[in-house]
This record gives C-alpha cells, sequence and structure tokens, in this order.
C-alpha cells in the first residue's frame, strides 16, 4: 500500500495539483468508505475515524455527502 500511495503521491505532484484539493478529496473518499462501513451510522463512524461525532458532521457538510457517504444531489 505504501508504494501504492507514492506512485499516486508522484502523479499528483507532476499534474501540479494543490496540496489542499489533495487533502480535501482524500479525506472526503475516506469518510465515504468509513460511513459505508458503518452503514450510514455517523457514531459509528466517528469512532471508527477517531474524531468526535460533532467534527464528522461538519466534514458530511463541507463535503456535502449524506449519511450513507454518497454526494448529496443539488436541490
Amino acid at each position: 500500500m505504501k508504494d501504492q500511495l507514492e506512485g499516486l503521491v508522484s502523479q499528483m505532484v507532476e499534474r501540479g495539483i494543490l496540496f489542499d484539493e489533495a487533502v480535501g478529496e482524500f479525506e472526503k473518499r475516506f469518510i465515504k468508505r468509513v460511513l459505508d462501513r458503518a452503514d450510514g451510522n455517523q457514531s459509528r463512524a466517528a469512532e471508527i475515524l477517531g474524531i468526535h461525532r460533532n467534527t464528522l458532521s461538519r466534514k458530511i457538510d463541507e463535503y456535502k455527502l449524506d449519511s450513507n457517504g454518497h454526494r448529496r444531489r443539488a436541490r
């Protein structure tokens, strides 16, 4: 896994991806995966992630995710 991550980082640097963009995309995908694993249970997902439930809730809003980890549709 470490080699895969190193390859991904190299590709991102070569393509000029900004640090904040890379971190945000990683965080969003990580949260989505954990929410899926926790069947949308935010308390359980927060525990798995090692963050407070309120922090997870803010991140879900920030990335416009629903509790199942999918992007919310625009209203």
